[in-house]
């Protein structure tokens, strides 16, 4: 379950921001993921729950915002938004498809006390 140390990641940027900027307790931290992210929501949110105890986050809330899958079609010279990494172009068909996002995951903002 890389969940688990993706959660790991999100503690240290946590407890860093906590020392530099004084915080006492987190209560919301929103994260983005990307539709390709490959990350499990349920696994996540568990996760988020046991690596968080007896830190400054422990008891927040894990917001999770879905971003879309983006890629550049060669054929129709757009940008748009993709379901799958495989699917045709939703404008023109086409198949020439460069993906251009949908693989991030951030912490977007932090909700403190």
């Amino acid at each position: 379950m890389h969940e688990m140390s993706l959660c790991e990641g999100i503690r240290e940027v946590i407890e860093e921001q906590a020392r530099i900027h004084a915080i006492g307790q987190v209560r919301r931290v929103r994260v983005e993921l990307g539709r390709f992210a490959g990350v499990e929501k349920p696994a996540l949110e568990f996760a988020f729950d046991v690596v968080m105890r007896g830190t400054v986050a422990e008891g927040a809330t894990l917001e999770m915002i879905d971003l879309p899958g983006r890629a550049m079609c060669f054929d129709c010279m757009a940008e748009v938004e993709i379901a799958g990494r495989l699917d045709p172009c939703p404008r023109c068909g086409g198949g020439k498809l460069l993906p251009k996002g949908g693989d991030e995951m951030r912490i977007k903002d932090l909700e403190v006390a």
